[in-house]
């Protein structure tokens, strides 16, 4: 469900400035990325669970083993029908930064600017690039991304949200006891999705949310 906030220029304004970016034509030059992280809680059976039979689904124990947490983070370019999802151990700044990195360098090297959609979250900032780079090095990333944050209680409109919910009703909402286990299977839902050149066909535009969600923008009597 949409959590709508009152009249707010800035959520208009942010808003917009992201539905703008879905509305682009493709640009390899200059991708539209859209970026989110979720978590993967690891869990361990205590007994084997009771495999499926005819009518019945397979049933698991209520009992159970925490072997920690790790974190995913997704980049989704709904254009280019292309995702791709990292496991790491924590979301730290530290590992947003290596991100920005991996998309600049390994993912788009040859791209003039990438249109970066993501959530403003407090680890999702320039500094923290700074934090983790040499100044010339972060200002070397930090060159190549135009950041788009999604507004406040709008999570809804970054199209990484939307694929990260496929992953979470098929391969993450199982029980999974290892990291091993857990790359393996976000792996093999990748590459299947990607093969099938899977993609979220978005329809709301600005023109929409100026019909749709009038009532969140301010009066103008200019």
């Amino acid at each position: 469900m949409w959590c709508i906030p009152k009249v707010d220029a800035h959520f208009v304004a942010a808003m917009e400035d992201v539905l703008d970016c879905y509305e682009q034509v493709y640009n390899p030059k200059e991708p539209v990325v859209c970026f989110d992280e979720t978590s993967k809680q690891l869990i361990a059976e205590t007994r084997i669970p009771l495999p499926m039979k005819s009518g019945q689904v397979m049933r698991y124990d209520y009992e159970y083993e925490r072997h920690g947490t790790r974190n995913l983070f997704l980049f989704f370019e709904p254009l280019a029908n292309w995702r791709q999802i990292t496991v790491t151990d924590r979301r730290t700044k530290q590992d947003f930064a290596q991100q920005m990195k991996v998309l600049v360098d390994d993912l788009y090297p040859d791209a003039d600017c990438v249109h970066l959609v993501m959530d403003n979250l407090n680890t999702h900032t320039r500094a923290a690039l700074y934090d983790t780079f040499s100044s010339h090095e972060a200002r070397r990333i930090l060159r190549k991304i135009h950041f788009h944050y999604t507004p406040k209680h709008a999570s809804w409109l970054n199209m990484a949200e939307i694929e990260f919910s496929v992953f979470s009703r098929n391969c993450l909402k199982m029980r999974i006891s290892d990291e091993i286990t857990l790359k393996r299977h976000v792996a093999a839902l990748e590459i299947e999705r990607n093969t099938k050149q899977a993609t979220v066909n978005w329809q709301f535009t600005c023109d929409d949310a100026r019909i749709k969600l009038k009532r969140l923008y301010p009066s103008y009597s200019g």
